[in-house]
């Protein structure tokens, strides 16, 4: 399937220095994000108890958190959950002695005195050490996977590349955590899962671009290593446009009509795949370039066999 019909070699190497001083202002505001910030950790990290309940009418939040303020409740965390009627209430963890069924009880008897209609949905704890090994556990995770990546790609191709495709990984990563950051949006196992869903994907693009890269400074009679990349990524340009939108138009329909559970998953995949494309023509290989990668680090070398410049016995 084409996408494009290319004729002639589009130049994105030209805007390597800007997209770089572009890349690094979006991780500077990140990592300011998260000193200032921090992340909103769901309760999979923090522990606690959460309550989803349901009432006949729209939801009037401050009505809640009064209510549930006068019952003892006054940390407690309320929002809308997919719909106006649909809220979810989290609370802080109040010691192992208390069951999250009795919370969660005394929250909807707390909430019935105000409106009979009230109903619970569902009811969720999770403990705060346990929170704490997922949060390490997770952390880890993402570290494990970008170093195998980093010693993969240094072995399939070449160690300047292996430092290109990092770099577009954490890139991404931090970019995309820096969005939730930013926005204040809930950071809960399903978001690091769409995290580390990203990294895979944006390294399915990066290898692509990369194979190309060797295949035509191989083959390619230029000497001049930005043409060659130049022409690599115009190659490989109809391929990762038709990856990206095929899986941006599935994500959409995720993210529009998947439900309240999955949109914050929709939405770290939406932002990833498209920082991930971006990253995999211009942050990869911007640093191999960067780095000093040429014609000669990708050509094998070729070893004369003993004897082989020797004339055959007669």
């Amino acid at each position: 399937m084409q996408l494009l019909n290319l004729k002639s070699t589009i130049r994105f190497m030209s805007a390597r220095k800007l997209s770089m001083a572009f890349s690094a202002l979006l991780i500077l505001a990140s990592i300011g994000s998260f000193m200032v910030k921090g992340l909103n950790f769901g309760l999979d990290f923090t522990g606690g108890t959460a309550v989803e309940v349901g009432f006949s009418q729209p939801a009037d939040l401050a009505k809640v958190r009064s209510v549930l303020a006068e019952s003892g409740f006054a940390d407690a965390s309320v929002q809308l959950f997919g719909s106006s009627q649909e809220v979810l209430v989290r609370l802080a963890p109040r010691g192992d002695d208390v069951k999250a069924e009795v919370l969660g009880n005394q929250l909807i008897a707390a909430l019935k005195q105000a409106d009979e209609s009230v109903v619970m949905r569902r009811i969720e704890f999770v403990g705060p050490s346990v929170g704490e090994d997922l949060k390490e556990q997770g952390g880890l995770a993402m570290l494990t996977a970008l170093i195998c990546i980093l010693i993969y790609v240094a072995f399939r191709f070449e160690w300047r590349f292996a430092v290109g495709a990092v770099a577009a990984l954490f890139h991404d990563v931090v970019l995309t955590m820096g969005l939730f950051s930013i926005l204040g949006l809930e950071f809960d196992l399903t978001i690091l899962a769409a995290i580390l869903a990203v990294i895979g994907y944006s390294l399915n693009d990066t290898i692509v671009v990369s194979d190309r890269i060797r295949e035509n400074f191989r083959k390619v009679r230029i000497d001049d290593t930005l043409e060659i990349i130049n022409i690599s990524l115009t190659q490989t340009l109809n391929r990762t446009l038709v990856t990206s939108i095929t899986t941006i138009l599935v994500l959409i329909a995720l993210f529009v009509w998947g439900g309240q559970t999955i949109h914050g998953f929709a939405t770290a995949l939406l932002f990833g795949v498209f920082i991930g494309t971006y990253s995999s023509v211009y942050v990869a290989s911007s640093v191999a370039v960067a780095m000093g990668v040429s014609k000669e680090d990708l050509i094998p070398v070729e070893v004369e066999k003993e004897g082989a410049d020797l004339d055959p016995m007669p």
